[in-house]
């Protein structure tokens, strides 16, 4: 009786485990990636750690926008699209940053790396894992 207890348990704790990084179907396992876990959404499940992760991430970049100078005063418009990855310790690496100019690029750079560290990173199978993310920004200056 004990050892049926004991594997009824093992069980049931399996099988709640696996819903957090991946299902078991049809005898095929899929590993599913955890998002990073931005400050303060610790306490979320995990569809709402997902919505506050984006929610936070363009809250960041709305509120840490700058338009450079020059690049506003000479009307230079464009899309910026920057290629960054959540490593492994919850901080930003920039992978790439493409269109728009230099200044532009460099200020959607600068925007990015300010994101602070993550509270927990991206997750594989229980194990952390770096998850990459692209973000367009767009500079219009309304004139």
């Amino acid at each position: 009786m004990k050892n049926i207890l004991l594997l009824f348990c093992l069980l049931v704790s399996a099988g709640s485990f696996a819903q957090e990084w991946g299902s078991i179907d049809k005898n095929k396992l899929t590993m599913r990636e955890v998002a990073p876990i931005w400050p303060g959404c610790e306490s979320e499940s995990s569809a709402e750690r997902d919505n506050c992760f984006n929610n936070k991430l363009a809250t960041h970049i709305a509120k840490n926008f700058k338009y450079p100078a020059a690049e506003y005063k000479n009307n230079i418009q464009g899309r910026v699209v920057v290629t960054f990855v959540v490593n492994e310790k919850g901080l930003i690496d920039i992978k790439s940053v493409t269109g728009g100019n230099k200044g532009l690029q460099e200020e959607a750079k600068r925007n990015i790396m300010s994101i602070p560290e993550m509270a927990k990173p991206g997750m594989l199978a229980g194990k952390p894992r770096a998850i990459e993310y692209t973000v367009p920004i767009t500079f219009k200056t309304g004139k």
